[in-house]
């Protein structure tokens, strides 16, 4: 009898002990911001790797906190070439790299954010004499899987010309998926994964290539630059309206 009511005690301890977990687990999931806009908003001005929620799950973003008033979450950031960016569909869509280096957040992912319509983008490149420009488009959004993650992006603004417009309303090709308008196979072509035209004004998924080299396959945005200059540095971000 001694034992039993022994055993049942410490059968309650670890009841407790699971409860205090599960509360604890709930609080700090609480705690994390839906996008980088609301860590901002809550005091926390300083870029870098954050944790937001993203369609219910905890994920960690980088999050820039200094261009145009802050609270830009980026999903898309190349600067040194560490991270190969040929990659197929499934990679594209679930997302990969380092999040405190170069990483693609994932279509999944972006069409989780910006289904209701709400974000806006805005795209930063600089070239290898750091000259900078951006682009912003007041309305972004990726569509569902259905759609092949079919891009709008409208309502542009900024320094570096409207290279999107070329791609609005087009879904998303990889390596493994010809999803483009060209009798060429796009994404192979120039050797990325994008919202291929018949190719691109765009390209910023392409191989990185030093010193902006005179090569269309590189990160390439055509209203700035031309289609032959690579950039140095390129970061792709969203914010809410």
């Amino acid at each position: 009898m001694q034992e039993f009511r022994e055993l049942r005690m410490r059968i309650t301890d670890l009841e407790d002990q699971l409860t205090n977990k599960i509360d604890q687990r709930i609080i700090n999931l609480t705690r994390v911001s839906g996008d980088c806009q609301d860590l901002f908003e809550r005091g926390m001005t300083t870029s870098g790797v954050k944790s937001v929620v993203i369609n219910g799950k905890a994920r960690e973003v980088y999050c820039d906190m200094e261009t145009e008033n802050g609270g830009w979450l980026v999903f898309h950031r190349r600067f040194d070439g560490s991270e190969n960016f040929y990659r197929n569909w499934e990679d594209y869509q679930r997302g990969f790299g380092k999040v405190d280096s170069e990483y693609w957040l994932g279509l999944n992912d972006l069409h989780q954010l910006t289904k209701n319509g709400n974000y806006r983008l805005r795209v930063d490149i600089e070239d290898f004499e750091n000259n900078r420009a951006f682009a912003e488009y007041s309305s972004f959004e990726v569509g569902s899987e259905n759609s092949n993650y079919r891009l709008t992006a409208t309502g542009y603004s900024g320094s570096a010309g409207d290279a999107l417009q070329h791609h609005n309303g087009l879904p998303f090709s990889t390596k493994d998926r010809d999803l483009d308008r060209h009798e060429v196979h796009c994404a192979q072509n120039y050797e990325g994964a994008w919202w291929y035209n018949g190719c691109h004004a765009a390209n910023l998924n392409g191989p990185y290539l030093t010193g902006g080299q005179d090569n269309s396959k590189g990160m390439c945005w055509y209203p700035w630059k031309g289609n032959y200059y690579s950039m140095k540095k390129a970061e792709m971000k969203i914010k809410p309206n």
